[in-house]
């Protein structure tokens, strides 16, 4: 990243950065307190979870494994497609995430989910579509190698949030421990990358070279923003969390309307219009997709059960 008067800021900061810093948020004494009954209690879920389990941070350690995979794989696929076949393509994600938490989780959604679901993934799309543009600059790109990476990131974006919630709701472990585990884990991976890809820079300019002030107030946010998806994952669940996410984008792309004067377009309202229907349509069955159920359904049955 560059930033206005100051050095450049190395990407490894923006791949791995904002999720692991979000373990230092969860240290926050306020939510474990109240979630744990009280600090002495937390505490001692912390040893007894964290430090005297190493099976349960092993346990954490497969989503953050696979989240950087994913990380990796979609700068891969952006690399070798066009952005608007990267940006359809990779809204793939939701209807992932929904197949996953059905086969995973044992749970049937109705047909009216399902279109429910799709619209969303159609909506998004548009919401964030841009015209592409003509340039001379030419980049060489490998369109097999391109829709192979986005077809693992859809997949382990789908997977990782599914295992992750399935964790959370599998145990009684208060979510900030689930948290500390997980990014703990994280880290580790994490600086390994780092090293490996920035080695050298690193030890000529140090870890947090190019880190401004602007630099650590997104990381902030970011952070923030990881530790209440957990929240939606934990009383919801991914779902849920990506229809959130789709109203996230249309509620930002409006302010900034309001605040930078950007200009509507045709597709963006058409987007706008498919997000608030299809969050309207998921809403209507009565049935609970928040609970892990326990059942023998076959998987067939669950994809397509009523």
């Amino acid at each position: 990243m560059t930033t206005r008067g100051g050095p450049r800021c190395p990407a490894r900061g923006h791949r791995g950065g904002g999720r692991q810093f979000r373990a230092g948020l969860s240290g926050n004494h306020g939510c474990p307190e109240r979630e744990t009954g009280s600090l002495g209690r937390f505490k001692a879920s912390l040893r007894e979870n964290v430090l005297g389990s190493p099976k349960e941070l092993l346990k954490l350690s497969v989503p953050s494994l696979v989240y950087a995979v994913q990380n990796n794989m979609a700068f891969l696929a952006l690399s070798n497609l066009d952005a608007a076949v990267y940006q359809v393509t990779y809204q793939l994600k939701i209807p992932c995430t929904a197949l996953c938490t059905v086969l995973m989780l044992n749970r049937t959604l109705s047909k009216l989910q399902w279109v429910s679901v799709f619209m969303l993934c159609a909506g998004v799309t548009l919401v964030q579509w841009k015209p592409a543009q003509a340039t001379k600059v030419v980049v060489e790109q490998n369109p097999l190698l391109g829709f192979g990476a986005i077809a693992i990131a859809v997949l382990c974006s789908g997977f990782a949030g599914v295992y992750f919630e399935k964790v959370l709701k599998s145990s009684d472990t208060s979510l900030w421990v689930r948290n500390i585990q997980m990014y703990l884990s994280g880290i580790i991976v994490t600086l390994v990358g780092v090293y490996l890809s920035d080695g050298a820079e690193i030890k000529e300019k140090g870890f947090f070279y190019g880190y401004t002030y602007y630099v650590w107030f997104v990381i902030f946010l970011a952070s923030v923003g990881g530790l209440y998806t957990s929240v939606v994952v934990k009383y919801t669940d991914n779902i849920m969390k990506g229809f959130s996410a789709a109203a996230a984008i249309v509620l930002s792309t409006i302010a900034s309307v309001m605040l930078f004067g950007l200009q509507i377009t045709l597709t963006f309202a058409l987007g706008t219009l498919l997000v608030c229907v299809s969050i309207y349509l998921y809403g209507l069955p009565r049935q609970d997709t928040t609970s892990i159920q326990q059942g023998e359904t076959a998987s067939k049955e669950r994809v397509i059960g009523v």
